[in-house]
């Protein structure tokens, strides 16, 4: 496990001229995204880290069950100004190596050691929940750009109508059919179309931004998005029950997971506040020697007539500790109660965007049906109106207006298309199924 932490350390820290040097999609799906994503996201990988880091914590609390050695070493100068002694100089020096084990604290070191383990769970879980993050922005994301780029494509066919109707009422006017007015509706309703195609290309580019940033590749890289073709069937896919996606979401999203690895921590700090009322044992040994300049002994004589050795047994026993042991036992209680409302408030979180998510998914399925009945309906009486105006039989305002009822509904079509399919997407994210990657 150290050396996998060791040399998932070093990755993240060539992580920048890595990034540089790979090899990226030409066209981006959604897989490509996430893969991409879950790879070099700074943010998860920061969180990588913490988990590493924590894994050290591990490591330490379970040495603390053991011995620990140390070892000194003192050399020391003395100087005599007194004219009346024999040497003004005397040079010491003082060698020993120290033992210490905790035999006895009352399961703090055990508890610590559990805790820190749970910790380190909770670390994992983080960057668990990261990746969910990371996953719902580009699902959400990706069906923005895709819907941005299939309202390019309605606005583009709007103008070429237009234009179309404008190129034949300058044949009715040339007529004598219609007059200059009406020509100048089409003309103004042609130009708004050609604006809200720059709109409708704008509004693509903002979400391919989104998505680049989102991914956070270089200023200078282009992404080109790939575009599947969507069927109806993809629209009205059939939804789980709301029960079942939100019984499965909490055994399965890390925050709710974490937060019943929290109370176990919790639980624990009480654990070991509470140690503190009781004594500790510790059994301590040491070796050491000397010498000292300025006798009649030698070197080896002196290191050997001052090498003793030495052993003890130390119980602590708290008696009276200004209320330490009590307060932290108090908050780590209130501790252990926070952390139930935190568990408490991330089900109840959990449990509203489901209900959010599955009532747009409904409710998005529902106005698809119904958009693309009324779709039929105008477009067809768009089409009869279209032609009468070519012949001369309707005029201007009710062209005009047949055609926003066509622009309106074909908006609302694509609206509940992507709602739909995005928030059944979402809803599988939630549940930990593999979206669509074909999208």
């Amino acid at each position: 496990m150290r050396l996998y932490s060791y040399l998932t350390l070093s990755l993240l820290l060539l992580l920048p001229g890595i990034i540089q040097a790979q090899d990226k999609p030409d066209v981006w799906t959604l897989q490509d995204c996430l893969d991409y994503a879950l790879e070099y996201n700074i943010q998860l990988n920061k969180n990588r880290i913490t988990y590493l880091s924590g894994q050290e914590d591990v490591a330490q609390a379970k040495a603390q069950l053991f011995p620990s050695l140390s070892g000194s070493v003192l050399q020391g100068y003395t100087h005599y100004p007194s004219g009346r002694v024999e040497t003004n100089h005397s040079y010491s020096g003082n060698y020993s190596v120290n033992a210490n084990w905790t035999v006895f604290d009352w399961s703090r070191r055990t508890n610590n050691l559990k805790q820190q383990k749970i910790l380190s769970e909770v670390d994992e879980l983080n960057v668990e929940q990261s990746e969910y993050d990371i996953l719902l922005s580009l699902v959400q994301t990706y069906m923005q750009v895709l819907y941005a780029f299939e309202a390019i494509r309605i606005t583009e066919n709007t103008v070429e109508v237009s234009e179309a109707e404008r190129d034949r009422a300058q044949e009715l006017l040339a007529a004598g059919a219609i007059s200059r007015v009406e020509l100048a509706q089409l003309e103004s309703q042609y130009a708004s179309d050609k604006y809200q195609l720059i709109v409708a290309q704008t509004n693509f580019e903002n979400y391919k931004l989104q998505l680049k940033q989102l991914l956070e590749l270089d200023i200078e890289e282009d992404m080109v998005i790939a575009i599947p073709e969507l069927t109806e069937e993809d629209v009205l896919s059939p939804l789980p029950e709301k029960n079942i996606v939100y019984t499965t979401s909490l055994a399965v999203m890390p925050s709710i997971r974490g937060s019943l690895l929290n109370l176990e921590v919790a639980e624990l700090d009480i654990k070991k506040a509470r140690a503190g009322y009781f004594p500790t044992l510790s059994l301590n040994a040491a070796i050491s020697t000397g010498h000292l300049s300025g006798t009649n002994y030698n070197f080896g004589n002196l290191l050997w007539d001052r090498f003793n050795e030495t052993v003890g047994l130390t119980v602590s026993i708290p008696i009276f500790t200004n209320r330490e042991t009590k307060t932290a036992v108090n908050k780590a209680k209130l501790a252990l109660t926070n952390s139930q409302l935190d568990l408490l408030n991330s089900q109840n979180q959990l449990l509203r965007t489901i209900e959010g998510i599955y009532l747009d998914a409904t409710s998005a399925q529902n106005q698809y049906l119904a958009a693309s009945e009324r779709l039929s309906y105008v477009a067809e009486s768009y089409d009869l109106t279209q032609q009468q105006f070519f012949l001369g039989m309707k005029n201007t305002v009710e062209l005009l207006t047949e055609k926003n009822n066509y622009l309106s509904s074909q908006q609302e079509l694509l609206q509940s298309k992507y709602m739909a399919i995005m928030s059944r997407e979402l809803l599988n994210v939630y549940q930990n199924k593999a979206v669509d990657l074909d999208y």
